[in-house]
């Protein structure tokens, strides 16, 4: 067939080829989720609510200390003694009140000479953790994915939280909570970036927040479930061991990998289906035409040069303020759960008020990060803490042996402000750089607050000696981290950026460079 014979039929089937190719589209996945899928629906919801129930054994593991590791009350055996004179009696003079087995301190003997052992388990869970949240973030960034790493650290979890039970001594026993710290880094870290990288950026805030939710679920849990073991720490842990393997066999399978690690590993295909997965449960669409961009290939066409954090100038000093200001929060958050035990109440009263306080702070954080500018939200909640806890040294020790009502009040009140910062600043660094090291950065960020969570055991051991030292210093290190962040970009309503260079070129195209603008703020 000559094609002068047909001359109609083929600059048709041209036009057709043309409107074929013009028709295609290539998104990133930020815009297929705001434009196709819908910032926020069932599908997400689902997902959502599925990933964040891991936070609750994260917390049970991160706190289980308050009971297993609490020096118990102790009574004289038939005879009248001084209670303030326990190192200067004959052992067989007193016991503890719910057996020696009821906590690590009585089972060990960590009193008197030996009490600053007491805290050595705790700050190296911390430590563990604060070591654990670089490898995770690493893992779950270049190697394995989210959901993988969420999987490991799950299993790593559960198996060490066993393994704490059988500790003959207090130094294996600190070597597993080391451990255990270690394998439980990964939980909250993946969590929180899987979650919040399937929805739109109007509800990153508040799903980031659904996270928190359920670590206070598992917060509050904790006196649940220690109670009827109250007489056997190493029960406590055996029982704390079984949740996340219950977990990974029978809840993790159904949860899908972040379409956006898939994409920025070049396996747009997977990506793209678990897009069509989302879109499909919320009664929409995607078009055929529509693709998926590939972000590790540069305008040019070439493959895109591999990225570090600390290579790049503008994120490196970003990290490192957010890394100050975490030290602080991690120090305050997690020193105040620990140090309820000075505060001369009965300590699961005490943690459950502590636990009730983090449903405001969760709700005020939905709410307020819906329309408040996350440096706002994150300083005023940190001076809040702060002036909370240096409010606490003024009623320290008036209590003559019992707790004081009015400090109980105050310290609830800096402990929802020190957990409201402690959620805000997860959700502004997730926020701050883009998918290629965002896994990374928040396990950098994990790391200071795990830091500073190895540090505060340390000063509740102090507290016990002198209740406003430890407060004084929680409230000092609160005021500086909501200062330090007064150096940070706002990130409220900004787009997830794929690329540290594509973040780079499009804040210096929009907001001048990433290093000039947060000097500017």
């Amino acid at each position: 067939m000559d094609e002068d014979d047909y001359p109609d039929l083929v600059i048709k089937t041209g036009h057709e080829r043309e409107s074929l190719v013009s028709s295609k589209k290539e998104l990133t996945v930020d815009d297929i989720i705001e434009q196709h899928v819908g910032p926020l629906g069932f599908a997400q919801l689902l997902h959502v609510f599925l990933v964040s129930l891991a936070w609750i054994f994260d917390s049970q593991n991160t706190l289980i200390t308050i009971f297993t590791d609490a020096q118990p009350a102790w009574r004289c055996k038939g005879s009248t003694c001084d209670p303030s004179a326990m190192c200067t009696l004959d052992p067989r003079m007193w016991e503890w009140v719910g057996g020696d087995k009821s906590s690590t301190i009585a089972e060990w003997g960590l009193i008197c000479d030996k009490k600053f052992q007491a805290g050595i388990p705790a700050s190296l869970f911390f430590l563990g953790s604060l070591i654990g949240s670089a490898v995770h973030g690493r893992l779950a960034d270049a190697y394995l994915g989210r959901k993988k790493t969420v999987l490991l650290s799950c299993l790593l979890t559960s198996i060490t939280a066993f393994l704490t039970s059988l500790a003959p001594n207090i130094w294996v026993y600190a070597l597993l909570r080391f451990s255990n710290g270690f394998a439980r880094s990964g939980i909250g870290i993946c969590c929180l970036v899987l979650s919040t990288e399937v929805v739109g950026r109007s509800w990153r805030g508040q799903v980031g927040q659904y996270g928190f939710f359920f670590f206070t679920v598992g917060f509050l849990s904790l006196p649940l479930v220690a109670y009827p073991v109250r007489e056997s720490w190493r029960s406590l842990y055996k029982v704390m061991s079984i949740f996340p393997l219950i977990y990974s066999v029978l809840i993790l399978p159904y949860v899908s990998e972040s379409p956006r690690w898939l994409a920025i590993k070049g396996r747009t295909d997977e990506a793209m289906r678990v897009l069509i997965k989302f879109a499909r449960r919320n009664g929409k669409v995607i078009p055929s035409n529509v693709s998926i961009s590939n972000p590790t290939i540069t305008e040019g066409g070439l493959p895109q040069k591999t990225e570090s954090l600390w290579s790049t100038g503008w994120a490196s000093k970003r990290i490192a303020t957010v890394m100050l200001a975490g030290f602080g929060v991690g120090f305050v958050y997690y020193g105040v759960q620990l140090n309820v035990e000075n505060l001369n109440f009965n300590v699961y009263f005490t943690v459950a008020i502590n636990a009730l306080m983090e449903i405001p702070a969760v709700f005020i954080g939905s709410v307020f990060l819906g329309f408040t500018d996350r440096r706002v939200l994150f300083s005023t909640s940190a001076f809040l803490a702060g002036i909370s806890c240096l409010l606490c040294t003024i009623f320290s020790g008036k209590g003559k042996g019992k707790g004081s009502w009015a400090q109980l009040g105050i310290e609830a009140v800096g402990f929802m402000a020190a957990s409201l910062s402690f959620d805000v600043i997860y959700i502004y660094c997730v926020e701050l750089f883009p998918t290629n090291v965002r896994n990374f950065s928040v396990s950098m960020l994990r790391q200071s607050l795990m830091l500073g969570a190895a540090i505060a055991p340390v000063m509740v051991v102090l507290g016990r000696l002198q209740p406003a030292i430890s407060f004084f210093v929680f409230g000092a290190l609160s005021i500086f981290s909501g200062v330090v962040t007064f150096w940070l970009p706002e990130t409220r309503n900004s787009p997830l950026y794929e690329t540290l260079e594509q973040q780079e070129r499009e804040e210096k195209f929009t907001l001048g460079s990433p290093g000039d603008m947060e000097m500017a703020t």
